[in-house]
C-alpha cells in the first residue's frame, strides 16, 4: 500500500467512524461520466448478446444433440457474463439488463442507493441498443443475415413462469448481495446463477428485456419470434417485482439499538 492510498485509507476510516454515508459495495464510482457509463453499457450488452447467440450458432454447425447445444451455449454464457461484469463492474454497475436498472432505481427512490430517472433513461436504451449491435454482430460474423427475424415461438404459458422465476431469482441474488455486502462476488455468483437457470427454467433464462429484444433480430438457436417479445418482457417485469419484493421479505434491514 503506497502513502497516498494508506491516507486515503485513513480517511475513508475516519469518515465511518464519523458516521459519514459511504457508498455501497458494488456501487457506481460517482466520478464516472454518465456517457462513460452508457458506453460501457451499451458495450457490455452487446458483447453478452454476440456471446449468447454466438455460441448457440457454433454449436448448431458443431452437433445436432439438442442437450450438447444447450451446453456449449449456457458454459460460453457464464464465462462471458461473468468477464463483462468483471471487468464493466467498476465503470457502470454492468447492468447490462433494463429490469436491474429499473430495480436499481426503485430502491434508490425508497432511499437506498442506485442510479436516478435521468440515468435510467440513458442506460435502457443504450442497454437495448447494444443488444440488437449484438445480435447482429454474431449474425455477421458467422455469415448469417445481419437481419434475419428469429421464427422460434416461445409464447406458451410455462415458458412465461419460467421467465418470472428467473428474473425474480436474478434480482434476489443482485440485491441479495447488496444487503449483505458481497457484491465484489457479483462477477462469479451472477454468472453462476444464470448458467443454473439455463437449465432448471423452462424458459433457458432470458431474465433480461434488452438481451430478449437482441435475440428477435437472429433466426438461430437463440432466437425468440418478434410475436413473443411483450410476453417475455411483461413476465420478466413481474418477474423483477417479485424479487425486490423476496428482497425486502428476505433481507430486513437491522435496526440499531437505542
Amino acid at each position: 500500500m503506497t502513502a497516498t492510498e494508506a491516507a486515503e485509507h485513513d480517511r475513508a476510516g475516519e469518515a465511518a467512524i464519523a458516521g459519514e454515508p459511504q457508498p455501497a459495495p458494488g456501487a457506481t464510482p460517482p466520478r464516472t461520466p454518465l456517457t462513460s457509463r452508457a458506453a460501457a453499457e451499451l458495450l457490455g450488452t452487446a458483447l453478452l448478446v454476440a456471446v449468447v447467440i454466438g455460441s448457440g450458432i457454433q454449436a448448431t454447425e458443431l452437433t445436432q444433440d439438442v442437450g450438447v447445444q444447450l451446453l456449449a451455449n449456457s458454459i460460453a454464457t457464464v464465462f462471458g457474463l461473468g468477464i463483462l461484469i468483471l471487468l464493466l463492474g467498476p465503470v457502470s454497475g454492468a447492468h447490462f439488463n433494463p429490469v436491474v436498472t429499473l430495480a436499481e432505481w426503485w430502491t434508490a427512490r425508497r432511499g437506498g442507493d442506485g442510479v436516478t430517472a435521468r440515468e435510467v433513461a440513458v442506460y435502457v436504451p443504450a442497454q437495448i441498443v447494444g443488444a440488437i449491435a449484438g445480435a447482429i454482430l454474431a449474425d455477421a460474423m458467422f455469415g448469417k443475415p445481419l437481419v434475419e427475424w428469429s421464427t422460434h415461438d416461445r409464447s406458451a404459458g410455462h415458458l412465461l413462469l419460467g421467465e418470472v422465476v428467473a428474473t425474480a431469482g436474478l434480482i434476489l441474488l443482485i440485491f441479495g448481495l447488496a444487503r449483505t455486502n458481497q457484491l465484489r462476488f457479483a462477477p462469479v455468483a451472477v454468472a453462476s446463477y444464470i448458467g443454473a437457470a439455463y437449465w432448471f427454467t423452462s424458459s433457458t433464462s432470458f431474465a433480461n428485456p434488452a438481451v430478449t429484444i437482441g435475440r428477435t433480430f437472429s433466426d438461430t438457436f437463440a432466437g425468440i419470434a418478434p410475436g413473443s417479445l411483450v410476453g417475455f418482457i411483461g413476465a420478466q417485469l413481474v418477474g423483477g417485482a417479485v424479487g425486490l419484493a423476496l428482497v425486502a421479505v428476505v433481507f430486513v434491514r437491522g435496526r440499531s439499538a437505542e
